[in-house]
């Protein structure tokens, strides 16, 4: 059978590709650690407005236009922006060549308290230009490309409803900018559950420059399949209860009714339901998969914990950043192996396993890793192929394992392992991936070769998911929460961990400061550092132990 992931939908074009005192008290320390080290000047209340912020962008962008490589052909768009405790201001930008979009044309403009220009990272520094905007190639046959890729990435399945939308692009990220088709390539396989590809192709000589999963896989009070007993917040709708929670964006979990979406040339004529869950007394499942109910609390719980994550840990509200909730769609499918999330719909969807290798895909790490996808594509938008397909998995693994420790949660309790809930006897295995030491699923990769971006982005995110663990705990034996740890160095030295908290402020600064849509491993080793610089000082022990875990995995 085909592998296992955890996976997300990408975005553009989009497709179905504790202690709550405790946890609070982390998150206090962690914001004054912050504030501490960007020494702010100013309160909140003189802290630059995001508007005002893109201001100061724009005018920088016109100043710089030179130095950034921009030229009257290209547009900009404000994708992300970051204000800083002190007022500094991180503003993310999508790029056009003569009206098309380009791959690897994002950039982030950095500026000082006052507004003025710091500085730049660029996916690419090369200059953009191709010699015509029309294709020798034409659509249909950029189409018909696709479509073969994506039956040949699922030899031996019969697709059905297979349908491809090619646009044309100008990609940047694969060496000197050339004209591509990037297309979208859909079908369902026997049971009716989505596959999908996006297909990268020379719009001059036909040849496919990249290809990808654009599914790409993972894999009141309720009570749940694997986290027992959780609190809900509902909506009382005259009088029943709905699973909407009106404190968290109006997050809200549906039935999918087993049914699957249908969508042609990107475009979804038809989805799965969400038929809001509802309650007569608001006490929701019973701990059962008989009762549907059930994966619905998991599901909602899962979107609550990521969601108090992000906003309690980074100041971030919601998965965007704007306060707005997602949704979630349980009993995704027929036997449905995957859970994923969907930029299109804004949603996280389930399916309920095939009981054999895996179960309902509903457990809270499987959570916070795929709305993890969805910071992602609201950020740093990580390529999902090559080695930042692997960072972008591994971001998700990270965040997702933080997410689990943050909810303290006594019947799941924080682990370095992703998936142990859902897996069944029939995986084999007693999780999807290892953190501490990811050779153990099998295929993943402890540390970085010039090989590592050849592999599946579930195995090349292996030597980041092994870096954040070794920042975190350090290397040699330990047991953590019951469970055993003895994560190895790929250059026999002893690395010393910083701790969770350290992990996360680290990596989430780099994720929506420093990095862009082709950051590489060593691009992650430069981004890492200089989040460290920014929250602990240069030559600071975080500084120090970031650098020693990058060469303990091989990336230098």
């Amino acid at each position: 059978m085909s592998r296992i992931r955890i996976r997300q939908t990408r975005g553009t074009p989009p497709h179905t590709r504790g202690s709550r005192l405790a946890a609070a008290g982390v998150a206090a320390a962690a914001t004054a650690l912050l504030a501490a080290a960007l020494t702010p000047t100013a309160g909140a209340a003189d802290r630059p407005s995001r508007a005002t912020a893109i201001d100061n962008a724009a005018a920088a962008l016109v100043k710089e236009a030179a130095r950034l490589g921009l030229t009257s052909a290209e547009g900009t768009s404000v994708r992300d922006v970051v204000v800083d405790a002190n007022g500094g201001q991180h503003v993310r930008y999508d790029r056009t060549y003569r009206g098309l979009p380009v791959l690897g044309g994002d950039f982030v403009v950095h500026l000082a308290p006052d507004g003025s220009y710091r500085g730049a990272n660029r996916a690419t520094s090369r200059d953009l230009s191709v010699p015509t905007t029309t294709p020798a190639l034409a659509a249909p046959e950029a189409s018909d490309l696709a479509t073969a890729a994506l039956r040949a990435a699922h030899l031996g399945e019969t697709l059905k409803k297979v349908t491809a939308k090619p646009q044309l692009v100008v990609d940047a990220l694969h060496g000197a900018s050339r004209l591509a088709w990037r297309t979208n390539v859909v079908g369902q396989d026997s049971l009716g559950n989505p596959v999908a590809r996006t297909v990268l192709t020379d719009a001059r000589t036909g040849r496919q420059i990249d290809a990808w999963d654009s599914i790409e896989t993972a894999t009141g009070d309720g009570q749940s399949l694997y986290s027992g007993t959780v609190p809900l917040e509902t909506t009382l709708s005259g009088s029943t209860y709905q699973l909407k929670d009106p404190t968290r964006g109006n997050t809200y979990t549906g039935d999918a009714a087993n049914k699957t979406d249908l969508c042609v040339f990107g475009i979804c004529v038809s989805r799965a339901p969400a038929t809001l869950f509802t309650d007569a007394d608001n006490h929701w499942g019973t701990g059962a998969a008989s009762d549907r109910s059930s994966a619905a609390v998991d599901a909602q719980y899962g979107t609550n914990e990521t969601w108090d994550y992000y906003k309690n840990v980074h100041g971030r509200t919601g998965i965007a950043g704007d306060g707005k909730g997602s949704y979630n769609r349980v009993h995704y499918g027929s036997n449905y192996n995957n859970a994923f999330w969907d930029d299109s719909c804004f949603c996280m969807t389930y399916g309920d396993g095939d009981g054999t290798t895996l179960g309902p895909l509903v457990a809270l790490d499987v959570a916070g890793h795929e709305m993890s996808h969805g910071v992602t594509s609201k950020t740093a938008a990580l390529t999902y192929s090559g080695e930042s397909g692997g960072l972008n998995e591994a971001t998700s693994d990270i965040f997702g394992t933080l997410v689990e420790f943050y909810a303290h949660n006594s019947t799941d309790p924080g682990d370095y392992l992703i998936g142990e809930k859902i897996v069944r006897s029939g995986f084999g295995k007693a999780a999807l991936r290892f953190m501490d030491q990811p050779s153990k699923d099998g295929n993943s990769a402890n540390c970085w070769s010039s090989s590592v971006g050849n592999l599946d982005v579930h195995y090349s995110s292996g030597v980041a998911n092994h870096f954040a663990y070794l920042l975190a705990e350090g290397s040699g034996a330990k047991t953590i929460n019951g469970v055993s740890y003895n994560s190895p160095t790929c250059n026999n030295s002893t690395v010393t961990g910083i701790g969770r908290d350290k992990l996360g402020a680290i990596w989430y600064r780099a994720l929506t400061v420093y990095m862009t849509s082709s950051t590489n491993y060593a691009g992650a080793r430069t981004a890492t550092l200089n989040a460290a610089k920014d929250l602990y000082g240069a030559g600071s022990t975080e500084y120090n132990a970031v650098a020693a875990a990058w060469s303990a995995v091989s990336v230098s």
